[in-house]
């Protein structure tokens, strides 16, 4: 299968997680042969995890079940742009390869005017603080010593 089946079936499985009462997003993970080795799609309102977001959940299944040099090899397909929750932690996993379908400023602009933007949530931030009480558990378990 080529980029744009597998984009495809990234796709269908979006319809379907919407048809099923999800948010309508869906990915898979395809090995360097071709092989689909995993998917998911978008489950956060039937378990209420904010985080079940299926490029994350995908992620951790490949950071959990393969090598780092198998991670490396893969090809995530998925029907939206990794979100800012989800990109650092495909990174992590060091998945090769992320192939998507709407952009994050073409999913903006298909949802209804008004609806907040998760990633636009302002958090106020306290810090940095205490350095060498935080950094002493660092330091030691990375062998840092200060001269």
């Amino acid at each position: 299968m080529n980029d744009a089946e597998l984009l495809r079936m990234a796709i269908d499985l979006a319809a379907a997680a919407g048809r099923d009462g999800e948010l309508p997003y869906g990915s898979l993970l395809v090995g360097p042969d071709g092989e689909i080795l995993a998917r998911d799609h978008n489950t956060m309102l039937s378990t209420g995890d904010i985080t079940a977001h299926p490029e994350l959940k995908l992620a951790r299944w490949a950071a959990l079940t393969l090598t780092p040099e198998e991670c490396r090899s893969i090809t995530m397909y998925t029907s939206c742009q990794p979100c800012t929750m989800c990109s650092p932690v495909i990174a992590r996993a060091r998945l090769g390869r992320v192939v998507f379908a709407l952009s994050a400023d073409q999913l903006h602009h298909l949802q209804p005017a008004g609806l907040p933007r998760p990633d636009g949530a302002e958090v106020h931030y306290d810090g940095p603080s205490q350095f060498d009480a935080a950094a002493a558990p660092i330091s030691a378990y990375y062998g840092v010593v200060d001269e």
